[in-house]
């Protein structure tokens, strides 16, 4: 017969698990990432109106520069950035963003249903690890004021 370790188990022993802790349980975990697109706003008139996005990051992962930020974007400015994310990885298949609208684009449901695509759309790319290591353009998007896509189509 093989011998028993002193360190196995029987059938009769229970583990004992703690309880967490506050901090466990309702605190940041280590790393995180938290972005949201909110407040559209919509300016101009007639053919020259378009949509603005706020995009609201918050995080602790070193990539970012910054811990909280709050910058905003156009929906033209999105589908520059997925292209730029395209050409800059093969390695990783980029979501498709809402499709565009020709009809009542400006219209409530319309301007909600598109944020929340972007929404979508930035929770995924910017929680890629790929992403967030190879990309040249993906923290300068999400949080850089000055944002110029010139600065980055060379």
């Amino acid at each position: 017969m093989v011998g028993h370790s002193s360190r196995a188990f029987s059938a009769n022993t229970r583990l004992i698990s703690k309880d967490p802790t506050p901090d466990e349980v309702y605190g940041r975990p280590e790393n995180f990432l938290e972005i949201e697109v909110v407040h559209p706003k919509t300016y101009g008139g007639g053919r020259k109106m378009y949509t603005t996005y706020e995009i609201v990051c918050r995080t602790n992962i070193p990539i970012f520069k910054l811990k909280a930020s709050s910058v905003r974007r156009r929906y033209s400015d999105f589908e520059w950035f997925r292209d730029m994310l395209e050409r800059e990885t093969s390695r990783v298949t980029i979501p498709p963003l809402p499709g565009k609208v020709f009809t009542n684009r400006f219209a409530d449901d319309v301007i909600e249903a598109r944020r929340e695509g972007l929404e979508r759309f930035l929770q995924i790319v910017a929680g890629h690890p790929l992403l967030q290591t190879g990309s040249k353009t993906l923290v300068a998007f999400i949080q850089d004021p000055n944002f110029d896509k010139e600065t980055y189509s060379a």
